[in-house]
């Protein structure tokens, strides 16, 4: 074997790093997670699984798995999905792409509590822009208080977050595409195949890098979302738009610092438990170029 061109010692600063700030935190949650640490508590003691079987007893927890998966299911879907549609828009040869490009990826970088802020002004029900839009065309019928009916809080929320990250799957989407040869398309084109055949049987299996990228980092982010409910609702109306991170700010808030580290931790435990079985099924349909 021939000689390493950097010296493995290299790593060790990256490992210490690494073992400091990630391993040695998670390590310490997992025990405290089993201890009945509190604000009020004089000394902590060990208390096994009780604070597992509690939080299993919880109704509120119970509704904020509910919100979670119904809200990481439908922005994972529809991010996913506006973000392709508009890739495949902005790789046609327009004249105004790249400013388009722009203006489709810029409000991924707005901070998310910013973007909760804007649009509980655009989502007021009587001075609200979608309302009065709605009432200006006729269709004051349609108008709703977006964050405080509990039938549609959740959805006002899912559609908020979809217009802030389609952009980001739309880039990593149109990166996708720039690798896909033209001779290929080129083509089938003259073949006599027309759109949607070169998008089914040669565009869409190549992009299937993309598509892994895009939906494994959906799906976490979605799971682990908070600053977009908080600024939006709180996770009000009641506990009807209540996810996982707001339900554990508000055990850590109240002082239950043990019960909050298991509700973490569990939270931790689904991510995995979903996130790598997804990505090995989306591995598994990559094909090389």
């Amino acid at each position: 074997m021939g000689k390493l061109k950097y010296p493995l010692y290299f790593l060790y600063p990256a490992l210490a790093v690494f073992l400091l700030f990630f391993i040695t935190p998670t390590v310490i949650g997992f025990y405290y997670s089993f201890t009945d640490w509190n604000i009020n508590a004089k000394e902590i003691k060990f208390i096994g699984l009780a604070n597992y079987e509690a939080l299993f007893q919880e109704p509120r927890l119970k509704t904020a798995l509910k919100n979670t998966l119904i809200f990481s299911a439908s922005v994972t879907l529809l991010q996913n999905l506006f973000g392709l549609a508009l890739a495949l828009v902005m790789n046609e040869a327009l004249k105004t792409r790249n400013l388009l490009r722009t203006i489709f990826f810029m409000p991924y970088v707005i901070a998310p509590l910013i973007i909760g802020y804007i649009f509980r002004a655009i989502y007021h029900p009587d001075r609200g822009i979608l309302n009065v839009f709605l009432r200006e065309i006729g269709l004051g019928g349609m108008a709703r208080d977006w964050l405080n009916d509990p039938n549609i809080a959740l959805y006002s929320i899912i559609m908020t977050d979809i217009w802030k990250v389609a952009g980001f799957s739309m880039v990593i989407y149109l990166a996708g595409l720039q690798f896909i040869p033209k001779d290929l398309t080129e083509c089938a084109s003259i073949d006599g195949a027309n759109y949607w055949s070169r998008f089914r049987h040669i565009v869409f299996p190549l992009l299937a890098p993309a598509f892994t990228v895009n939906v494994l980092l959906s799906m976490i982010s979605s799971m682990k979302v908070f600053e977009m409910v908080w600024a939006l609702t709180e996770g009000g109306p009641g506990y009807t738009t209540e996810v996982f991170y707001t339900y554990i700010r508000a055990m850590f808030s109240s002082g239950e610092f043990g019960y909050a580290t298991a509700v973490n931790l569990v939270l931790f435990v689904m991510v995995t438990a979903i996130g790598v079985p997804v990505l090995l099924a989306l591995k598994k349909r990559e094909v090389e170029m």
